[in-house]
């Protein structure tokens, strides 16, 4: 397996934070604001007035001023982004009216967003998401990585988002090698202690052994040679399920960021799988997650 360069430092140009101005969502901001400090990032604050209900007679669209949802709407993404100005940082409030993903949909395409940046309330699992069950779409459907912030994770310490201790979580398939550039990229960035881990379910304790050894090699192969001068690159092969270990691990290592690959397995009964391994990451991590769509 080739082995990485992590030369090539991520950029995020366009970030855009879905709102429903909840504290959820006034974390989203925090942290997209902390990567907009770093990156020199453009934010995008969007939200969705649900769309009008069908009418069977033919009548012109009612104007913005005369609309009372859209005239609340408006109001409360304004004071969302008064909230604590920054003159620092660019960033820009989105409103339009249509269903949560086609709205976000356009967004992403017509402003290049390169990161999305999404707060959880976490009582439902995903389908809490911001604004109910349509923001499953958003983990599932976005091209562009997806920061969560679930329940349990804190606000940004200050105004910048310190990532000293990140987990790599991989099955070693393609679609979850595609996140490896952004750990690797972020370790280097912020000089972070950087953790490759492989999770294997389900083996049985006389060839668990045989199975650590190749597993932690595949690993190793993955981490740049020059990683020593940058970062702390260890390997960790656990037998656990999936989830549970990615989240015991990220619990016994005080982990800051949670970097993995999101992407349907080839045989149709395992295909919601690997994004129900992220749900379960996401909904109970203590700390963000960026996931990668392979």
């Amino acid at each position: 397996m080739p082995t990485l360069q992590a030369s090539l430092r991520l950029t995020f140009s366009n970030i855009l934070v879905p709102t429903d101005f909840t504290g959820a969502s006034e974390n989203a901001l925090a942290y997209a604001r902390a990567f907009a400090k770093d990156y020199g990032s453009r934010i995008f604050v969007t939200h969705a007035v649900a769309p009008n209900p069908p009418i069977f007679l033919p009548m012109e669209p009612v104007p913005p001023d005369l609309d009372g949802e859209w005239a609340d709407a408006q109001s409360e993404l304004d004071k969302f982004l008064r909230s604590e100005p920054r003159t620092d940082i660019l960033q820009e409030g989105i409103l339009e009216r249509g269903e949560l993903w086609n709205v976000l949909d356009d967004v992403i395409h017509r402003h290049a967003i390169d990161l999305i940046v999404l707060g959880s309330h976490g009582r439902h699992g995903l389908k809490k998401l911001v604004l109910g069950s349509g923001a499953e779409q958003i983990f599932r459907k976005a091209q562009c990585p997806v920061l969560t912030l679930g329940p349990k994770v804190p606000e940004p310490s200050g105004d910048v988002a310190v990532f000293k201790h990140i987990i790599f979580a991989t099955d070693f398939s393609g679609g979850s090698l595609k996140a490896l550039p952004y750990a690797l990229s972020l370790a280097e960035e912020h000089e972070a202690s950087l953790t490759l881990l492989h999770v294997v379910p389900l083996v049985p304790m006389q060839h668990q052994m045989y199975v650590s050894g190749g597993a932690e090699k595949r690993l190793e192969d993955l981490i740049p040679p020059d990683a020593k001068d940058w970062c702390r690159p260890s390997a960790v092969v656990s037998f656990e399920f999936p989830a549970e270990g990615i989240l015991h691990l990220a619990e016994t290592q005080s982990a800051d960021l949670i970097v993995m690959g999101v992407h349907k397995r080839a045989r149709r009964a395992a295909a919601h799988l690997p994004w129900a391994i992220a749900y379960e990451v996401v909904c109970h991590a203590p700390c963000p997650v960026l996931t990668v769509r392979g």
